[in-house]
């Protein structure tokens, strides 16, 4: 059985112009199987940027030789057990672009951790260790963790993945290697529907292909492209939402503001805008409460009245007292139908309608197996919702990216099932906005988050 489109193909995010931003800092994450050299790769990318102090590398420096992954492992338990638990950002430049790197954990009971990574990212680097695949062998087979990060990536839509084959140096043919490994990766991506930028050697314990080239190996593997950080140097940032109506989740309610920039002691609903913009004037209706308000004002992160577009945060001002909450939503007005009768009042469409029977796409993470008829917390925006697992449809073999028949998910699996929530939501597809289109799904006693679920 061929893969399903649902699950596997890319679908564009909004309808924003599609021309690149190469000069707003680009956040990227590593990611792949536990031992690939994620942590390495980001210490090279560090080290050879000549964005660490000296006294910090001396501090990682043993017998003359850095440990790179070091420099990002910062918790004691990642340091003792040398693997990455928590996601670790940093923050580098070079002349050409900032960059802000996230080093993503490869073990699968943190899973979570990479979802929560990779939610947030522009782009991604995947490390495929060539030490532990059979690089002889033309039609080798890819680690399970590796299939699983990439499908993930490319459920989540992160718009650019770049793969790069690490620990190259370490086998006796390197461009075989490479050939062989470079061919499974193209093959996997053709399938599951994945457009990857870019493939690229790479050895990040000796610095080949990652900032730079190398003059003493021209041409290694066979490979006369760019190096890894000339490739993330060009790569576009995620558009932001800014061409569809407006949506403003309520993050937090200053009740009684003394800033003389709110008139009459109005409260200020803060928050990050979704999608769309935010101006005086603006009509908007309250959600879940359907209520109609007008802007009266709006504030940017300086309390200066300003026009805020998506992704930046806000506070709003409006033309009347409404009982509003952290969790409410404040949307773009209903318009009105089209062909509807100019004598019906009724007759309009809301920007964003609200609903309580979903179908998604979830990517299981907790370590006991999802089945029909579980109710959980859902996590939309800022507002908590009860949510019941209607019905489990199928699930994805990760291996053959088939759609399988399934009554139940096991941790790390993913798949589509139906939620009935006790309270509608403004959801929209996740293929139409990455905010409106996406929940998790945490368990109600032990407050773990269980899943990630993206709305068809």
């Amino acid at each position: 059985m061929t893969t399903t489109t649902s699950i596997a193909a890319r679908a564009p995010l909004t309808n924003a112009s599609s021309q690149k931003d190469t000069q707003t800092a680009l956040r990227f994450i590593t990611c792949g199987s536990v031992d690939d050299g994620k942590s390495t790769l980001i210490g090279r990318l560090l080290v050879d940027s000549r964005a660490v102090l000296q006294d910090h590398l001396a501090g990682v420096t043993r017998g003359g030789e850095a440990d790179l992954a070091q420099l990002t492992d910062g918790l004691q338990a990642e340091r003792e057990q040398g693997i990455t638990i928590d996601v670790a950002w940093r923050y580098f430049s070079t002349e050409s672009r900032k960059f802000i790197i996230g080093d993503a954990p490869g073990h699968e009971q943190y899973t979570r951790n990479m979802v929560t990574a990779a939610s947030q990212a522009d782009a991604a680097v995947v490390l495929v260790d060539a030490t532990k695949l059979d690089w002889q062998d033309a039609g080798l087979a890819l680690l399970p963790q590796t299939r699983r990060h990439s499908l993930l990536l490319q459920l989540l839509r992160v718009p650019s993945v770049v793969f790069a084959i690490n620990k190259l140096d370490a086998v006796a043919e390197p461009e075989r290697a490479y050939q062989h490994i470079r061919g499974a990766l193209q093959a996997f991506s053709v399938g599951a529907g994945l457009d990857a930028a870019a493939v690229v050697p790479t050895s990040a314990l000796k610095g080949w292909n990652v900032v730079d080239l190398g003059q003493q190996n021209p041409g290694w593997c066979g490979y006369v492209g760019p190096s890894l950080l000339e490739i993330l140097e060009q790569l576009p940032v995620t558009p932001r939402e800014t061409p569809l109506p407006l949506a403003f989740p309520v993050q937090w309610v200053e009740k009684f503001s003394s800033s003389s920039d709110t008139r009459q002691g109005r409260r200020v609903f803060w928050g990050r805008v979704a999608t769309g913009s935010i101006a005086p004037g603006t009509p908007v209706q309250l959600l879940p409460g359907g209520q109609s308000a007008v802007v009266a004002q709006v504030l940017d992160h300086a309390r200066a009245p300003q026009v805020v577009g998506a992704g930046r945060s806000a506070g709003v001002v409006l033309d009347r007292e409404l009982d509003v909450s952290r969790g409410d939503w404040i949307v773009a007005a209903p318009t009105p139908a089209i062909g509807a009768d100019d004598f019906d009042d009724t007759a309009s469409r809301p920007a964003w309608p609200l609903q309580r029977a979903l179908t998604a796409t979830v990517a299981w993470m907790d370590e006991e197996p999802l089945v029909a008829g579980r109710v959980y917390w859902a996590l939309h925006g800022h507002r908590w919702v009860k949510a019941r697992v209607a019905r489990i449809t199928e699930r994805l073999n990760i291996h053959t990216l088939a759609r399988e028949a399934s009554t139940q998910l096991e941790p790390g699996a993913i798949g589509h099932v139906e939620l009935l929530l006790q309270e509608p939501i403004p959801a929209a597809a996740f293929a139409h906005s990455r905010t409106l289109g996406a929940l998790i799904l945490v368990d109600t006693a032990s407050h773990k988050t269980a899943g990630a679920v993206l709305l068809h």
